[in-house]
């Protein structure tokens, strides 16, 4: 499992000229595991929206991307449909997004299993049970005829990863998964994506503003800016001795805001962290 993503001089442009992602290199090997880090606008999730062939419309990639050799951008639509869910999956911020609120859950696991590993009857059942089962849904048995609107927000979200995951994709890109979560479902959530990336073999590319959390799931990170690098290395090393100034006003902010939530705990703020 796993495979090699090789990214070379990308580059994402607006119809309107703006350069929102310039010149980027990364490289992704089997089962690693890849933290894309920056502030809202510095083109972490365009960077990760590309290498599913999912830009909006208005924006255009160059430069290369290529899996295991071969070449995506520019790749047909129906070429890049066989890849998404099979080869690349994505999990993203808002589960509502990607769940249909007209369909129970179950099915929902079971629409990508179909199309992409062809399994059908009893085979199919089983593979979902266990798709439910690896990312914890409690009783899954049950739940799996839920529709998402009966389920919370941590459960959605891991409907979402058994989606994602059900049928062993090469490659899964994780957008925020755990931002709109409350802190101690971020923990359980997060908890599993990387058990079951490390049992799977899957190459990870994790996309997040919050660079602690990157160093806790991913083995290096490269913190954008702006669009561009600044820093790249080993994710620990990142977070505790940056090296360029702009991450180190990120890691900076991260352990203001870290304090200022241990004195609104402490003073009995509702809530705590949020």
């Amino acid at each position: 499992m796993g495979a090699d993503v090789q990214v070379r001089g990308l580059r994402i442009v607006s119809d309107a000229g703006a350069e929102l992602v310039r010149g980027l290199d990364l490289d992704l090997g089997p089962g690693e595991r890849l933290g894309l880090v920056g502030e809202s606008g510095s083109g972490k999730t365009l960077t990760g929206l590309a290498l599913l062939g999912l830009l909006p419309p208005g924006l255009t990639a160059t430069g290369s991307i290529r899996l295991d050799g071969a070449e995506l951008i520019g790749a047909p639509e129906r070429a890049l449909q066989r890849i998404r869910g099979s080869r690349i999956a994505a999990v993203f911020q808002d589960p509502s997004s990607a769940l249909d609120p007209l369909m129970r859950v179950g099915d929902q696991i079971a629409r990508p299993v179909r199309r992409h590993r062809g399994l059908r009857g009893a085979e199919l059942r089983a593979e979902v049970l266990a798709a439910a089962a690896e990312v914890r849904l409690p009783d899954p048995e049950r739940l799996l005829r839920r529709y998402p609107f009966e389920l919370s927000g941590g459960q959605r979200q891991r409907v979402a990863i058994a989606m994602a995951l059900a049928c062993r994709p090469d490659v899964l890109l994780a957008d925020e998964p755990t931002t709109a979560l409350d802190v101690t479902v971020q923990a359980t959530v997060l908890e599993l994506l990387d058990d079951a990336v490390r049992r799977h073999g899957t190459s990870l590319v994790f996309v997040s503003h919050d660079l602690a959390v990157v160093a806790g799931i991913a083995e290096r990170a490269i913190v954008l800016r702006r669009g561009e690098a600044v820093e790249e290395g080993p994710a620990r090393r990142i977070v505790t001795a940056p090296e360029h100034d702009y991450t180190r006003r990120l890691v900076e902010s991260a352990r203001a805001l870290e304090s200022a939530l241990d004195r609104l705990s402490g003073a009995g703020g509702e809530g705590g962290r949020v």
